[in-house]
């Protein structure tokens, strides 16, 4: 599987006589498994027909700044939270001026200031355009701020002219961006992490569970083998593709999560416990469909095993990092449950919110350890699961 597979990509044409080639990155950034939606800015629209872009990525292409009707929708706040990888190629002279001086006159500017993605940058530009000291200076301003600079070609211009500023192949392109995601923050380390619900069986055809969708163990899994790590996952009943790169564990009950779990961790250095263990099973479990007679019905529940806390306690060699889904009183309970688990940090946020936690694809969630509290703002669950995995690799001194 490519490292660009499951992304989440924002490609940003901009008015250059090379945005035609964005009809070719977007396809080839498909074929490497990832998700492209497209902004133009206004001259990049006299160069090639959104339509045409349309039709290649499968999603509207926005353009305007002020538009109703792309706000209702998509708007560019929700636009920017929503990508894993800002990519703006062509990157014009123009442009790239405004995005160092931190314009917001188009719509592709303003996703710009207001994403929190990775950024690269594709230039393309005339030979001098490109060697004037201007531009040179706003190209290390970029670097500067860690934008990725994706050098542009050397070769003839469309003015006759021939040296550097070409844009790059887009073949090249996208070979430069699949290593964007891979940190080696964790680079020879096996972690072991839990997602997704369980199911508590009551009768053949039914059981006890809750909302979880999985979405952000199974972010987890993925960032942390862009950090190089060694990842088993193990995962209550979803539907979501496993991660590239990942060992998956298919489970249903707590009772199998926990035996996978202890299995799993015999050479582990990090566990990570982001599933939602149901907090109890029923005591006895009818052999046959439970028929509907009575108008109440009975049923006797027991506690199952807190995994997490079982983990940690059994092995203290371990880095352990739980989950805390409240409704009220968050930090409070999170708190309460790292010292009563024996964790080392606690990833706790408000399922209460119909925006964030189960289901949602964004999250908002607060980091908390025994000397601190870090409030990770909302933003997607793959964005937000990269900040986690650079906090525990800070934290971890295994």
């Amino acid at each position: 599987m490519s490292g660009l597979s499951n992304k989440r990509i924002i490609l940003g044409i901009t008015g250059g006589i090379a945005a035609y080639k964005g009809a070719e990155i977007v396809r080839r950034l498909q074929d490497q498994g990832a998700e492209v939606r497209v902004v133009m800015t206004a001259a990049a629209t006299e160069f090639i027909r959104p339509l045409t872009l349309q039709a290649l990525s499968g999603y509207q292409v926005h353009t305007d700044l002020l538009d109703a009707e792309a706000e209702a929708a998509m708007g560019h706040i929700e636009l920017a939270r929503w990508a894993d990888l800002l990519l703006i190629a062509p990157a014009t002279a123009n442009f790239i001026s405004t995005m160092v001086h931190g314009g917001a006159d188009s719509l592709l500017s303003a996703v710009y200031l207001a994403t929190s993605a990775k950024i690269a940058v594709a230039p393309a530009m005339n030979q001098a355009m490109w060697s004037h000291t201007a531009s040179q200076q706003n190209i290390q301003a970029l670097k500067g701020r860690e934008t990725i600079i994706i050098e542009p070609d050397t070769g003839i211009q469309a003015c006759g002219d021939i040296g550097p500023g070409r844009l790059q192949q887009p073949e090249i392109i996208v070979d430069q961006l699949k290593a964007i995601f891979e940190s080696g923050l964790l680079a020879g380390k096996k972690v072991v992490i839990t997602a997704g619900p369980t199911r508590e069986a009551i009768d053949p055809v039914r059981y006890i569970s809750n909302h979880s969708s999985g979405k952000m163990g199974y972010a987890l899994a993925a960032a942390l083998t862009e950090a190089g790590a060694k990842v088993v996952l193990i995962s209550g009943p979803v539907l979501l593709d496993s991660p590239a790169g990942c060992e998956l564990i298919s489970v249903v009950s707590a009772d199998a999560m926990l035996n996978a779990s202890v299995a799993a961790v015999k050479d582990a250095n990090i566990f990570i416990s982001a599933a939602a263990v149901a907090d109890y099973r029923a005591v006895d479990v009818a052999d046959q469909k439970i028929k509907k007679q009575a108008d109440n019905l009975s049923l006797e529940l027991k506690k199952n095993p807190d995994i997490v806390s079982t983990i940690a306690t059994d092995n203290p060699q371990l880095f352990v990092v739980g989950f805390a889904a409240e409704t009220e009183n968050i930090e409070t309970f999170a708190r309460d449950k790292l010292v009563r688990k024996k964790l080392h940090a606690i990833i706790a946020n408000d399922v209460s919110r119909q925006d964030i936690g189960f289901n949602a694809d964004d999250n908002e969630v607060s980091w908390i350890d025994a000397q601190s509290c870090k409030h990770l703002g909302k933003k997607s669950k793959s964005q937000l699961a990269r900040d986690i995995v650079k906090l525990i690799a800070a934290n971890y001194d295994g």
